[in-house]
């Protein structure tokens, strides 16, 4: 099977392919499939925006297509960033920038729990969908620390470990993350669906 990654951040791209590694599944960039678009994130929702991206993809390319639509979630914020977290801050701001203003606006704020959200969705030409989600809870740290990850890793605190995203080694991310706990879900429900349609 012939999967696109709705995804130009080739971070995330990635952390996909080795994840998905194990399934016997052809992974593509939008390029290799032909596809060259840019889809609006109207969604209010992770889930709803994964669907968006997902869904354009599968169009344009007629292959099946898997979008994840990920951010942070801080309780002291009402959620915020949430679905903006990519573009936290306005356009055009470096990784640095955005954890930067984060903690700018939690300064003084003890109340620092919060949660990485990773939804992903995948579209059949058919019709069919899978989903799936993934969350990892941590806190918002003081000041940065580690240099690994990409984002908000810098800052996200896991208590557990006592150490930030940033500090963990790419397996460990993938064990723990919102995303690789998505992505295992997702494979799961992948795996079966393949072997349905095997035998259907």
């Amino acid at each position: 099977m012939k999967l696109v990654l709705a995804s130009q951040n080739q971070r995330k791209i990635r952390e996909m392919r080795e994840i998905l590694s194990g399934l016997s599944v052809d992974m593509l960039l939008p390029s290799e499939a032909g596809v060259h678009i840019e889809t609006e994130e109207t969604g209010s929702t992770f889930a709803e925006n994964a669907l968006l991206k997902a869904s354009a993809v599968m169009r344009a390319s007629g292959k099946p297509a898997v979008a994840d639509d990920s951010g942070l979630a801080v309780d002291a914020l009402n959620g915020g960033p949430g679905i903006y977290t990519a573009r936290y801050g306005g356009e055009g701001l470096s990784d640095e920038a955005r954890w930067k203003l984060l903690l700018e606006n939690m300064r003084g704020q003890t109340r620092r729990t919060c949660r990485f959200i990773s939804s992903i969705v995948c579209c059949f030409p058919n019709g069919d969908t899978l989903t799936a989600e993934g969350v990892c809870e941590g806190m918002v740290a003081f000041a940065p620390q580690g240099t690994g990850g990409f984002g908000y890793d810098p800052v996200f605190y896991l208590p557990a470990r006592r150490k930030t995203m940033a500090q963990l080694s790419p397996e460990e991310k993938n064990q723990i993350s919102h995303r690789g706990k998505a992505l295992r879900l997702f494979a799961e429900k992948l795996r079966s669906y393949q072997e349905m349609h095997k035998n259907a």
